[in-house]
């Protein structure tokens, strides 16, 4: 009986390690593709003669865990661009009622100030007398929001959308002169905004795409203003709200837009993150998300990235992107951890999406 217990014993131990020898490989499959994410070398600048050689921007680049080659670089320019930034509904309530129009930036102007260029979607007029409400689809800012931006060093407001005219020419010509009074230049597509940092000039032009668009006088705007900067800018507000893919339209005119001259297309308006791309070595960022809104009735409209582009000899070497959270009706702060991952994902998706 024990010799037959003994076989039985032997013939089981038998069976499992000729299971475990068939599943190793699988295992050991698994194993090394998780080692090899882990161990993905840093990015490593290319140095020739003391100095930085720029090399192409690459998907690799953008979605690097380590960002801070770039911080060795000397001479490099930064330019941070937001999502959607509209104080206005219950946002401006809060800001009103607080007495504090700081508020909304308190977990993001350091980051923020830290550009040499920091780009904003203001997509609403700031005026006098902005009635208190927190409904309602026909925006308006107390003018005193205009201190938060200050306080978060915004250089330029994009006014190119679609309720930066909620009040009139009245109410968009006060904004206006509202930024320029606070060193803050606009961009739209009839103003050129321009700002120079060192030697290179900056120049910022933005459409509203849910307008018909001319576009033999977008080719016109861009041209010319490539004769007076190094680097062009341009913010379009298109697409349809709540989608995750950009439309085959917003695609064809981002890359019209590239063929004729633009060095960075910055997108938004769907109020969801959306993908970037890489078309003819220039970067297409079709949606930022939301930054400061009040649409906490999703998860989606809760989220946003933060664009950081690093410039160097008038070319773009990186792009990092800094997911955010936003709280409370208006206050966004930064994502860590698998919240952060998660989100960055929805950005690594690439043509035909």
């Amino acid at each position: 009986m024990r010799k037959y217990l003994v076989l039985f014993i032997t013939a089981i131990i038998f069976i499992a390690l000729i299971i475990f020898i068939v599943s190793t490989p699988k295992t050991q499959n698994m194993v090394s593709v998780i080692n090899k994410v882990q161990d993905l070398p840093k990015i490593q600048p290319v140095i020739v003669n003391n100095e930085y050689v720029p090399d192409p921007l690459t998907l690799e680049k953008i979605f690097a865990s380590d960002h801070s080659w770039t911080s060795t670089i000397s001479g490099k320019i930064t330019l941070i661009a937001t999502g959607d930034v509209i104080p206005a509904r219950a946002v401006n309530y809060q800001a009103v009622t607080k007495k504090d129009f700081k508020w909304s930036y308190l977990n993001t102007a350091l980051f923020l100030k830290s550009a040499d260029i920091t780009l904003i979607n203001l997509e609403t007029p700031l005026i006098k007398n902005c009635p208190l409400t927190q409904t309602g689809m026909v925006f308006c800012g107390d003018e005193r929001n205009v201190e938060g931006f200050v306080f978060a060093g915004v250089d330029v407001a994009n006014l190119a959308n679609n309720h930066s005219e909620n009040y009139g020419k009245a109410g968009l010509d006060y904004t206006k002169s509202l930024l320029k009074n606070n060193n803050i230049e606009y961009s739209s597509e009839d103003n050129l905004a321009i700002k120079q940092v060192a030697e290179t000039k900056f120049g910022f032009l933005g459409y509203n795409a849910l307008l018909p668009l001319d576009k033999e006088k977008i080719n016109s705007d861009i041209k010319n203003a490539k004769s007076q900067v190094d680097v062009l800018v341009v913010s379009y507000h298109w697409g349809a709200e709540y989608q995750s893919l950009p439309a085959k339209e917003t695609i064809e005119l981002a890359h019209f837009s590239i063929d004729n001259g633009a060095d960075l297309i910055i997108g938004n308006h769907p109020h969801w993150i959306q993908p970037v791309e890489i078309y003819k070595g220039k970067l297409i960022m079709y949606a930022h998300g939301n930054f400061v809104f009040d649409q906490m009735w999703s998860e989606k409209t809760k989220e946003g990235v933060l664009g950081k582009y690093t410039f160097y000899d008038k070319n773009l070497i990186d792009a990092e992107y800094l997911p955010i959270y936003i709280r409370d009706y208006g206050q966004p702060i930064f994502l860590e951890g698998e919240a952060k991952d998660i989100i960055l994902k929805q950005l690594d998706k690439q043509p035909p999406f």
